[in-house]
């Protein structure tokens, strides 16, 4: 049995059909559809079984033979609102519910592979898997970096897999239910659609019009990273998730305008709310990864905003 949670979510359900396409027939998603709409984003898949996360967490406490059916726990399930600031709840769902799920796979030497977030490394010009350069701007990169954390000075010397995947700015299909928080390209391609323009911010932090620079990571990348540490057990650590080059806003809308043919960008005022809470620059260090023997080949924005928008129209 091969657990996803935050199945029915952006990265899970992109996870839960990777899975699915590679012939893996017993994938069980975990979620909380309290949130409806997000049922879309599963009901193409043809998935084992559907837990909601409470159900989850009662059947790995009392129940063993669930617990020794399990070969991988791939858990995406987080509240991902870096805009959320009721850190009671954020470190809940991001924290606490990690830890437990953890333990349980340390106990039954289950594979554990978790989504950290580039967001720990908030105002660091320096994204390398290192204390030394972890310091987020919001409860939402406090809650992520706290369980890397706690991972940290809990998995020592075990031969039990736990991988966590810091990942970077990440876009793609099955993000429609994510409202504000869904990626640029999404709302860029919606902007083109409704009125003929992409709004991106004017300069800040010694940037240019739309020249401020992320890493942007196609999902399908992502998601391939996930399955080739769960096909290589012996692998343990953090690694950063991205594709190790920046680029610009600009950029994305660029390759928006490019897939509709026309369009234009028009550049807007930089939120007051945003000034000192907001990454102008996050570019993934793939050192560890590659010292890993994870050889994913990440795609530029040119190319998977192609096939992002080829699939979505």
């Amino acid at each position: 049995m091969h657990i996803v949670t935050g199945g029915a979510g952006f990265i899970g359900s992109n996870l839960a059909r990777a899975l699915i396409e590679r012939g893996v027939d017993d994938v069980v998603v975990v979620d909380d559809l309290t949130d409806g709409h997000k049922f879309v984003n599963i009901s193409d898949l043809a998935i084992a079984d559907y837990l909601d996360k409470d159900e989850l967490l009662a059947r790995l406490a009392a129940d063993k033979g669930f617990l020794k059916g399990i070969k991988a726990i791939l858990h995406q399930g987080a509240c991902s609102a870096t805009t959320e600031w009721n850190g009671r709840y954020m470190m809940e769902n991001n924290y606490s519910y990690s830890q437990k799920l953890l333990h349980h796979c340390l106990e039954h030497r289950i594979q554990f592979i978790y989504a950290s977030s580039a967001a720990v490394y908030g105002s660091s010009s320096e994204f390398v898997e290192d204390p030394l350069f972890e310091n987020p701007l919001n409860v939402y990169g406090y809650s992520k970096i706290q369980f890397d954390r706690y991972v940290r000075r809990v998995v020592k010397a075990s031969d039990s897999q736990v991988v966590g995947l810091r990942y970077f700015n990440v876009y793609g299909p099955r993000e429609q239910h994510k409202g504000s928080m869904a990626s640029v390209a999404f709302h860029l391609n919606n902007q083109l659609r409704e009125d003929g323009e992409a709004r991106l911010f004017m300069g800040t932090d010694g940037y240019a019009d739309g020249q401020q620079v992320r890493d942007f990571v196609y999902v399908d990348d992502a998601c391939k990273v996930n399955l080739w540490f769960l096909d290589h057990a012996d692998k343990s650590g953090i690694f950063n998730t991205g594709t190790g080059r920046a680029q610009s806003f600009n950029d994305v809308a660029n390759a928006v305008i490019k897939w509709h043919g026309k369009g234009k960008i028009r550049y807007i005022p930089f939120p007051d709310h945003l000034v000192g809470a907001y990454q102008s620059f996050t570019e993934a260090d793939l050192t560890q990864l590659r010292q890993s023997g994870c050889d994913v080949v990440f795609r530029p924005v040119e190319e998977g905003v192609k096939d992002y928008l080829d699939q979505i129209g």
